[in-house]
């Protein structure tokens, strides 16, 4: 009995003591990464990589002032690491394509796909297009966010209910938007999610496990972005050979997540036309050694989930030096629907001084009413009018 006595009271003091510790914690006193040594040397595991990121200079990040030669032979840097990082695999003899169902809507018609990129493989896509082609047009690839599908973007309910979005909302329907407005429109959707998901369907619903694939494909020395941005690439050369598909405009409209991927088959593919980056763009590297600050449990953040990883990615260059490489091809850049004509970070750079290397670089508002018809026609001129007529 005497003993069970000392035993909580010894329980009670380390609970005192814990208690007293976290009373005493104060997150914004520890939210800048500095030594506490007089010979400034770091001890803290996390302090000496944070201070390795810090001094990563990428690569390929753009550079102000290059010449137009200068300019091509970074482009084809960028280009080279891409294909380094992204180990697409070279796999031969699979089936091609099938159409597996075909269904007739209101002004278009609506294809389910299925392709087959691994052996014992099968993923799917699907296809809208104008009820009444005349002739080729231009080709949209659209690729959703986090926790969204294709057949969100194609307004059609999920394949199963806990899958099933808003898809009446045309935020969510990116496809069937661009199909209305006389396009072709491909809609895709990412690794593990939507029909490439597992289990989700009995029960998570749209909150996808990407990180169990995430590591797996880490471990097998590969990356989530390399996998997806490889599907997605067997479906743009899918749409290259569509005679009812112009070759010459074949467009990429990416949201959220699925701009990762755009930009991956942006640098990878210079036959793209244009590009459409539905979110907010911003310099990865430096977002991670500014976020230091811990929370309340005493846990510094990280600013990017595990599916967003790609090993030696800031080695080479952040996500503004990609989407600046993509220049001159023109780029809609979009988030959250606030209206502000503008270039972004090194685009604007680019921009200013490279001026036979234009982007077009729109952002526009949904919530401005008055801007949805000239933005309708705004698209149909851009797609359809060459670059070397295009101005700013």
């Amino acid at each position: 009995m005497m003993i069970m006595k000392r035993l909580l009271f010894l329980v009670s003091v380390c609970s005192l003591c814990m208690v007293g510790n976290s009373q005493n914690y104060q997150p914004e006193k520890h939210a800048v990464v500095k030594s506490d040594r007089g010979d400034g040397r770091l001890l803290s595991t996390y302090a000496i990589v944070h201070e390795m990121l810090k001094d990563t200079h990428p690569q390929y990040a753009y550079r102000s002032g290059m010449s137009a030669q200068d300019f091509t032979q970074w482009q084809d840097g960028v280009r080279a690491a891409m294909v380094e990082i992204m180990k697409f695999p070279e796999i031969k003899g699979q089936p091609s394509p099938v159409c597996v169902k075909t269904e007739k809507k209101e002004g278009y018609i609506l294809e389910k796909w299925e392709f087959y990129p691994f052996p014992k493989s099968v993923s799917t896509f699907l296809v809208l297009k104008p009820e009444h082609l005349k002739g080729a047009v231009p080709g949209v690839l659209c690729i959703p966010g986090s926790g969204r599908t294709k057949e969100g973007l194609a307004g059609e309910p999920g394949i199963c209910d806990k899958l099933t979005e808003d898809y009446n909302n045309p935020k969510v329907s990116m496809a069937l938007n661009m199909v209305k407005e006389g396009y072709v429109a491909v809609a895709v959707d990412n690794a593990a999610a939507g029909e490439a998901s597992d289990l989700e369907c009995y029960d998570k619903g749209w909150n996808y496990d990407y990180d169990v694939v995430s590591r797996f494909l880490l471990e097998l020395g590969w990356s989530w972005l390399g996998y997806t941005s490889y599907l997605d690439m067997q479906v743009l050369n899918w749409m290259k050979d569509q005679s009812y598909i112009r070759k010459d405009r074949i467009v990429i409209s990416g949201f959220s997540l699925g701009t990762e991927p755009m930009m991956v088959l942006g640098v990878l593919d210079k036959d793209i036309y244009a590009f459409v980056y539905n979110d907010f763009l911003c310099q990865t590297q430096e977002r991670a050694v500014v976020m230091t600050k811990p929370d309340k449990e005493n846990r510094r953040p990280f600013p990017n989930s595990i599916r967003h990883l790609i090993p030696g990615y800031w080695r080479y260059f952040n996500f503004p030096d990609v989407v600046a490489s993509l220049a001159p091809r023109p780029i809609i850049l979009q988030r959250e629907g606030w209206t502000v004509i503008s270039v972004w970070c090194n685009l604007l750079i680019l921009l200013v001084e490279n001026r036979k290397m234009r982007s077009f670089i729109i952002i526009r508002s949904l919530l401005i009413r008055q801007l949805e018809k000239m933005w309708s026609t705004l698209m149909k001129d851009w797609i359809q009018r060459p670059i070397s007529k295009r101005s700013m």
